[in-house]
């Protein structure tokens, strides 16, 4: 009776995925050398691989996955960092940290791939559902913004003449208190 006991104990530990060990660094999280992080990044697209083997994982996808419970985050010291002090982390780096992981969820919740667009002077760029980086281009940039923040007219026509400029979609996501997100695509029309 104990063996069989033991036995089942045994099966269900192995049931059990383990959780990818990542250490933060100061404004990124980077993951243990390990196949469960290299299968992680080959599924889903999540962080850069970077040369020592491990994945290089942004404040944004490391707070994603944290919350998903596919990782664990330490701090240098070893110990467990929370969800809710990662954000206190990013916050501090990034004062506009939670509007845009409110779309950066919202988006990977719906099933799109999405990459920093730093090089297109946008927040993100968003592939459409089952095409990674690599394989074609993203179809979206988007602009996080909250829903009492303001931008002007300038500012919105170069965010539109970038987007036209990368064939690609303009996406103003806008978060309200609530943290949900509504998407206004913005398009260029010849009458």
């Amino acid at each position: 009776m104990a063996k069989k006991k033991a036995a089942a104990q045994e099966s269900d530990d192995s049931s059990v995925k383990q959780l990818i060990k990542t250490f933060y660094s100061k404004e990124r999280v980077l993951t243990e050398d390990s196949d469960a992080a290299r299968l992680l990044y080959e599924q889903s697209r999540f962080g850069n691989v970077i040369e020592s083997g491990k994945i290089q994982l942004s404040l944004l996808e490391a707070l994603y996955l944290l919350e998903k419970g596919k990782i664990t985050v330490l701090d240098g010291r070893n110990k467990e960092i929370s969800s809710e002090k990662l954000i206190k982390k990013a916050q501090k780096i990034e004062p506009n940290f939670w509007i845009r992981y409110c779309v950066f969820k919202d988006m990977r919740n719906r099933g799109y791939i999405v990459k920093t667009a730093l090089k297109f002077g946008a927040d993100f760029r968003v592939y459409d559902r089952g095409v990674k980086p690599g394989e074609d281009h993203a179809r979206w940039i988007i602009y996080p913004v909250h829903e009492g923040g303001t931008i002007t007219w300038y500012e919105f026509a170069a965010k539109n003449r970038v987007a036209h400029s990368t064939k690609k979609r303009l996406l103003i996501g806008i978060v309200d208190d609530e943290g949900d997100v509504t998407y206004y695509e913005i398009r260029w029309m010849r009458p």
